[in-house]
């Protein structure tokens, strides 16, 4: 099916039951152990600098390994996978000196996503693209230098064009969906938003939005000093198809931050926390079964519309999460608008033929 159809799908898709995410591509890459030669490849074999380590390269490296770790997501039950875009914009690519890559990078991704995603797509089950808009490695709201408070080495400016140029690849490629993730600083996710609707208008096609945010620590709040909720009215004008909550935090310690969120939000909820909390080597500890429990419970208490994993998940982790939740309906929608929210793009009846 064509994404106009994938697309018209959705609203009734989201009704029925909670849809499965994918899980951790860092992860997955992980596990393949590249070396330097691993991440160049033919292609960049004689490049200026170091690029180990540089994961949205591989889409142009070994799009072998990408295809085949979102073939794994598929075949464990997801319903939505996500593009290897997370550093693809020129502010992350600059410390690979690779900025003139990032329509490639972000284009190509889509497209092998997508040709994945139609191998495993039936007309009764479709399978969806959501394009990644990472949160960069620079901060719009904090100094990077304690001694300078009102210090940036970033303007919302920069920030909007390098969002833009990558959005506008990834619909090109073939996304049905721009997920706007991992957010510890909601002005970026404001020049994000910002960036995408400008594409949308542009070009005049317009996709659902999901936005997720990532709740830094004990604190309950973003690394830019929001809670969920305050996250939750910053964002809510771009009527997104889902807000959420990812990162950061195992399944435990995220739970009380989606109760609020789902509270206060009048669109879907989304949630793909990690698998626990970092051990002392970095790694991650909560088994598939473990983590499905958490989740089972979430969903029987009526907070999820879409769950998948962060850092530490993997595709056992996904298969048990798609078990936990198949027969357990999704959260209801509530039918209210908190009088803080404003007026926005309708997230199903905006999208347009390409």
């Amino acid at each position: 099916m064509n994404r106009d159809e994938r697309l018209h799908r959705l609203p009734a898709l989201l009704g029925e039951r909670i849809l499965v995410l994918d899980g951790a591509m860092g992860t997955a890459i992980q596990q393949y152990r590249l070396d330097e030669d691993g991440y160049r490849g033919a292609r960049f074999a004689d490049w200026r600098q170091d690029v180990k380590g540089n994961n949205d390269l591989l889409t142009l490296t070994r799009p072998d390994i990408i295809r085949d770790i979102h073939a794994a997501y598929l075949e464990a039950g997801a319903d939505i996978i996500e593009t290897n875009t997370f550093n693809a914009t020129t502010i992350s690519q600059a410390d690979y000196g690779m900025e003139a890559l990032v329509p490639d990078l972000n284009r190509e991704a889509a497209r092998l996503a997508r040709a994945v995603a139609d191998s495993f797509e039936t007309p009764d089950r479709p399978r969806y693209v959501a394009g990644v808009l990472g949160p960069t490695n620079r901060t719009a709201s904090l100094s990077p230098d304690v001694n300078n408070p009102g210090l940036r080495n970033i303007t919302f400016d920069e920030l909007v064009a390098a969002y833009a140029e990558a959005t506008r690849a990834l619909i090109e490629g073939g996304a049905d969906l721009i997920l706007i993730e991992t957010i510890f600083d909601t002005l970026n996710a404001k020049a994000a938003i910002y960036a995408v609707l400008d594409v949308f208008d542009a070009i005049g096609v317009a996709l659902p939005i999901m936005i997720s945010g990532t709740i830094t620590d004990a604190s309950g709040r973003t690394l830019s000093g929001q809670t969920a909720d305050a996250f939750w009215y910053s964002v809510a004008h771009a009527n997104p198809l889902s807000i959420g909550l990812n990162c950061a935090l195992g399944p435990k310690e995220l739970r009380q931050h989606l109760v609020l969120l789902s509270k206060v939000a009048d669109t879907h909820i989304s949630a793909h926390p990690n698998a626990g909390l970092p051990n002392e080597l970095g790694g991650y500890d909560l088994t598939p079964d473990d983590m499905a429990a958490h989740i089972a419970e979430w969903a029987r208490a009526g907070l999820l519309n879409i769950v998948g994993g962060c850092c530490g998940t993997t595709p056992a982790h996904i298969r048990a999460i798609a078990d936990a939740v198949a027969n357990v309906p999704p959260r209801r929608v509530p039918d209210h608008v908190p009088a803080l929210r404003l007026a926005g793009l309708d997230p199903f009846t905006t999208v347009t033929a390409t």
